[in-house]
């Protein structure tokens, strides 16, 4: 018996399947996905890769995140994540208002500072502390970049868009998170920021990759990528553009292009050769390790899970990589160790994604999915496995 039976992407698949009078061939021949593939995946007896879920998604014209359950109503609810959702929209809905009388906004520096905790928070896995504060503090940056009308203003109300963005991404509210995004673009225009323009572009390209619409994200890596020359010769703008090829080589691979794929890991490599660890700039942490990184979710994307392990092999996480950052990828690593039948190895992986950022790994679909697969794999189930499963559906976020 499932220990998270609601979270099995296979029972989602069968009931979207028949509230639509569809069979398991007409399905297939829907989405492309080979009957074989799409029967043992229904079935949960493989586990669900993100290019059938996506293939599944467009096939029947729906939302990837309807797919795969996010968001998770029933623990956000339990961990209290869910009251804070409403006052980051209503916050968000303000942008045009200009300043509110009934504000008194502190000195940019405080506010600029403010930003910053914020992304601090967001890369440490304390999703709950930026998403109770990010509201309030949008509603403030609001009021001063109205008041006064500076590029810097602008920037700094771009910055706290941008946590929306972080925080609603990371719970599962794509609305959401599309919203915040167009909101980081107005304000970045006003602020005239060629950088900015192009992170918010690459941004844009990741929730298409969510969605498993791939040509419309790699056009929007072509965009930022187009934007960036726009801005002066910098280290900032480098790192960017390394990121925009990290996030098209993933695309790529999702959409199962590997030359494509592959080219865009070569440039990003080249970059990062020039610009060294460049974890805080834009806190986008690019360098030759998220090079490494992103190479092991490229290869796992093109359903190279033994290549994608081997890819492990010498990666060393630096201690002050983000938690957000190195948890996500133990998760990636975790589904291609599942994927080539180290099933201790990957419950070791999920393990190690919960250390690093807790909050972040209950809310991940990998994880969850991983978690599934293994959970099917296994006839006798460790405690250790089982408690793991009952912490996933449990109302705390934290390590018990």
């Amino acid at each position: 018996m499932h220990a998270l039976p609601e979270h099995h992407i296979g029972v989602r698949l069968k009931r979207l399947r028949l509230e639509r009078h569809l069979t398991q061939k007409a399905v297939s021949d829907l989405t492309g996905v080979p009957y074989s593939t799409y029967t043992k995946t229904e079935q949960g007896v493989i586990a669900a890769t993100p290019h059938v879920i996506a293939a599944f998604a467009r096939g029947l014209r729906i939302d990837v995140a309807t797919v795969i359950g996010q968001p998770y109503v029933d623990e956000l609810r339990a961990d209290e994540l869910d009251v804070l959702i409403r006052p980051i929209r209503e916050a968000l809905d303000i942008y045009d208002l200009g300043a509110d009388p009934d504000i008194q906004p502190r000195r940019l520096e405080e506010l600029n500072d403010d930003a910053e905790a914020l992304l601090v928070a967001v890369r440490a896995g304390e999703i709950k502390q930026a998403a109770s504060n990010v509201a309030g503090l949008i509603e403030e940056g609001t009021t001063a970049a109205h008041s006064l009308n500076s590029t810097e203003g602008w920037l700094t109300l771009a910055s706290f868009y941008r946590t929306a963005y972080d925080v609603a991404t990371k719970l599962g509210y794509a609305d959401l998170a599309q919203l915040s995004l167009a909101r980081m673009d107005w304000a970045a225009q006003r602020g005239s920021d060629a950088v900015l323009g192009g992170m918010y572009q690459y941004l844009r390209a990741l929730t298409y990759l969510r969605e498993g619409k791939f040509k419309i994200g790699q056009r929007l890596v072509t965009r930022g990528l187009s934007t960036l020359q726009q801005a002066d010769r910098s280290r900032e703008r480098e790192v960017v553009t390394g990121q925009l090829h990290l996030g098209g080589a993933v695309m790529a691979g999702r959409a199962h292009n590997q030359d494509q794929a592959l080219s865009h890991l070569e440039e990003a490599e080249r970059i990062a050769e020039a610009t060294g660890e460049a974890i805080k700039v834009h806190y986008l942490t690019f360098g030759p390790t998220n090079v490494q990184v992103h190479r092991v979710s490229v290869l796992a994307e093109l359903d190279e899970y033994g290549k994608a392990v081997e890819a492990t092999n010498g990666l060393t996480i630096p201690k002050d990589w983000p938690k957000s950052r190195t948890s996500h990828h133990y998760a990636e690593v975790a589904r291609a160790q599942m994927w080539t039948n180290q099933l201790e190895a990957s419950f070791q992986s999920l393990l190690k994604a919960r250390k690093a950022a807790p909050q972040q790994a209950k809310y991940h679909p990998t994880v969850r999915e991983t978690y599934a697969g293994l959970e099917a794999a296994h006839r006798r189930l460790p405690e250790s496995f089982l408690s793991y499963g009952s912490w996933l559906s449990s109302g705390t976020g934290q390590v018990a």
